[in-house]
C-alpha cells in the first residue's frame, strides 16, 4: 500500500537531514507557481493564507527567492503535528527506503512528494483560492497530482492507498483516482467518540511510522497499529473507513 500524508506549515530547517534529497517530481511546477505567488502583495499573501504581517512578509521573501534557496528531504523538513507523531529523524535506513517507496507527502506547492524529495522554503496551502489563471489551487493542479499518485500504486502493486491526510489535501485526489484503485481512510478518536484535532493529527504520523517501521505490505496489517493506546475499532469502521480509538484521556 501507500499511504499519504499533509504536509505541515512549520518548517525545520536548520536540523541536518541524514539523507541527500532526491528530485522532486514536480519541481518544475513548484517553481511555476513560485514565480507566479512572487508577485503578490504580503497584504494579499496576508489575507489568502489568513496568517500575520510578519509571516506574510516571511513567505514574500520565500517566494521571491525560490530559485535560490537551498533543498532539504521534505521528510527532514516539515515539522509540524503530523511529523511530530512520525519522530523522521530516529528512523533507521531500512525505514526511510521503505518510506521512499509507500509514503506520500501531498503538497500545495510541490503536488506530490517522496519522503526524500528535495523542497524549498515555502507556505502555500492546498485550500488557497488562488492559482495562476485558475480560482484555486486544486483546479489548477486537476488530475495531475491523483495521475501520479495512482502511477506509484500501480508500480507498489498493491492497489491500495491509506489515506492519513486532511479533508483539504485530499481534495486534490478525490474523486481522481481510477476506479481499481481502493482508498482507505482512517479516523483516530479518543474512547468516548471526540475527535481532538491535535491528537488525530499526531496520530496520522504515528501511523506512518508504523507502516515503515514494521514495512507493513499488506493494509490489513495496518489493523494491529497499537501505539499510544489505539486500537482498531472493528465495530465503528467498514471497508472505506477504518476507526481507531483509545481510552479518554
Amino acid at each position: 500500500m501507500i499511504a499519504v500524508l499533509s504536509p505541515a506549515k512549520t518548517l525545520d530547517l536548520d536540523t541536518p537531514a541524514p539523507f541527500p534529497a532526491t528530485p522532486a517530481r514536480f519541481a518544475d511546477e513548484a517553481a511555476t507557481l513560485a514565480k507566479a505567488a512572487s508577485h503578490l502583495s504580503q497584504k494579499k499573501l496576508s489575507e489568502l493564507m489568513k496568517i500575520s504581517p510578519a509571516l506574510a512578509k516571511l513567505n514574500a521573501d520565500r517566494f521571491r527567492d525560490f530559485a535560490e534557496a537551498s533543498e532539504r528531504p521534505a521528510l527532514y523538513t516539515f515539522a509540524g503535528d503530523v511529523y511530530t507523531g512520525l519522530e523522521a529523524k530516529t528512523l533507521d535506513e531500512a525505514a526511510v527506503r521503505f518510506a521512499q517507496d509507500h509514503l506520500r507527502l501531498l503538497s500545495g506547492l510541490y503536488g506530490l512528494l517522496r519522503p526524500l524529495d528535495g523542497m524549498r522554503p515555502y507556505r502555500l496551502e492546498m485550500g488557497t483560492r488562488w492559482a495562476p489563471r485558475k480560482a484555486k489551487l486544486t483546479d489548477w493542479w486537476g488530475d495531475r497530482i491523483a495521475d501520479a499518485l495512482a502511477q506509484d500504486v500501480a508500480a507498489e502493486g498493491s492497489g491500495t492507498v491509506l489515506n492519513l491526510a486532511s479533508n483539504e489535501y485530499w481534495e486534490a485526489v478525490k474523486g481522481r483516482l481510477p476506479a481499481g484503485v481502493r482508498v482507505i481512510a482512517v479516523d483516530f478518536r479518543e474512547g468516548d467518540g471526540r475527535f481532538v484535532s491535535f491528537h488525530a493529527k499526531k496520530a496520522r504520523g504515528m501511523m506512518a511510522r508504523y507502516l515503515v517501521e514494521h514495512r507493513v505490505s499488506d493494509v490489513n496489517g495496518m489493523k494491529g497499529f497499537d501505539t499510544d493506546g489505539y486500537r482498531f475499532d472493528d465495530g465503528a469502521s467498514d471497508d472505506e473507513r477504518w476507526t481507531f480509538a483509545r481510552t479518554a484521556r
